[in-house]
């Protein structure tokens, strides 16, 4: 199941409304409570009521994912977009009838951890730097900004007060229950799903912010884009390597600036797991439905690591990047002059 969070086009400020849907393919958004309806009539599917939101959702998710499940597997893939439901409703849009936002766009909080040993030694390369010990002994993360999240549709504008800036190519898991304590053996049971996460940086204010001992802050405060859906662990259990503690995905990752490859790594590289990161993120506090932990940039995963601090070659207006992870989708983000922010 892959979810997500639209509105229809054309967006009118009057009827703005966001809804919970799935995708099917790249192309095909289904309407879920027109869905219903489709299913009740066609197959005898006994209908109830449906969360409104993907939040809504993770706060009931062993019932209402189930049956979310059975309602997406009686739909006839792409064909979905021929039918129609109660009152001559269309099932399913064509992906250019309607914006995408964060497949979570309320997020309650966002911990981003340091997981691929590649990008870590390079990051501390560049300064000279091996990687410290402690590294290697517990998954260490920052928090984010949970109020600048941007979706598949939405650009990021140039942000002021720096100019070196980058993408860094990650995946993120979204917690599905309450849990505090959370032992490593079972902390895979609380991943409700995976999407795609580009952690913004500007490399420049960045750096200045760390000498000093502490961030980053502003210099990744500005935005990080999610999307295009939330992926089930079931849509992935084709490429599972290994289970439990160990359990990692085989999933190739690709970033691209305006066509170019700029990045390819593996999601099986990571050092630190979602599980060994769930289990640190829970010590002591208690998780929530909701909250999100991202994986930290796979190795090559970024300008930085291509060398960008000695040529220059940082992202600017007019740029498109775009990030492609298999099984998860593609997320594309235009970067926009400064002056278009808003």
């Amino acid at each position: 199941m892959k979810l997500v969070s639209y509105v229809n086009l054309p967006l009118e400020p009057e009827t703005f409304s966001v809804k919970l849907g799935a995708m099917i393919g790249e192309e095909c958004i289904i309407d879920l409570t027109v869905a219903q309806t489709w299913a009740q009539g066609a197959r005898n599917f006994i209908a109830r009521e449906l969360p409104t939101s993907v939040l809504a959702l993770l706060r009931n998710w062993d019932d209402d994912s189930q049956h979310l499940e059975a309602l997406i597997e009686l739909l006839p893939g792409t064909e979905c977009l021929g039918l129609k439901g109660s009152g001559r409703l269309p099932v399913a849009y064509p992906r250019g009838d309607v914006f995408l936002l964060p497949p979570l766009p309320n997020i309650l909080s966002l911990r981003d951890f340091y997981g691929f040993e590649q990008h870590v030694r390079e990051s501390f390369r560049q300064h000279g730097k091996a990687v410290p010990r402690e590294w290697y002994d517990i998954p260490v993360f920052c928090y984010g900004n949970p109020y600048t999240l941007l979706g598949p549709d939405q650009p990021l504008p140039m942000p002021a007060g720096g100019t070196d800036l980058d993408f860094e190519l990650e995946i993120a898991c979204v917690i599905g229950k309450d849990g505090i304590d959370i032992p490593p053996e079972e902390a895979n049971d609380y991943i409700a799903g995976y999407m795609i996460m580009n952690d913004w940086s500007l490399r420049d204010m960045q750096q200045q912010e760390m000498r000093v001992g502490l961030g980053p802050a502003k210099g990744k405060d500005f935005g990080t884009s999610f999307g295009p859906a939330l992926v089930t662990p079931r849509e992935l259990e084709a490429r599972q390597i290994d289970e439990g503690v160990g359990l990692r995905y085989d999933l190739e990752m690709i970033a691209r600036v305006n066509g170019e490859e700029r990045s390819r790594g593996n999601f099986a590289e990571i050092h630190w797991t979602f599980a060994e990161m769930i289990a640190r993120a829970s010590q002591n506090v208690m998780l929530h439905p909701g909250e999100v932990i991202g994986s930290g940039t796979v190795g090559t995963g970024c300008l930085l690591e291509a060398g960008a601090a000695d040529t220059g070659e940082w992202l600017k207006p007019g740029d498109w990047v775009e990030l492609e992870v298999e099984c998860l989708g593609r997320l594309t983000t235009e970067i926009l002059p400064p002056d278009q922010a808003g």
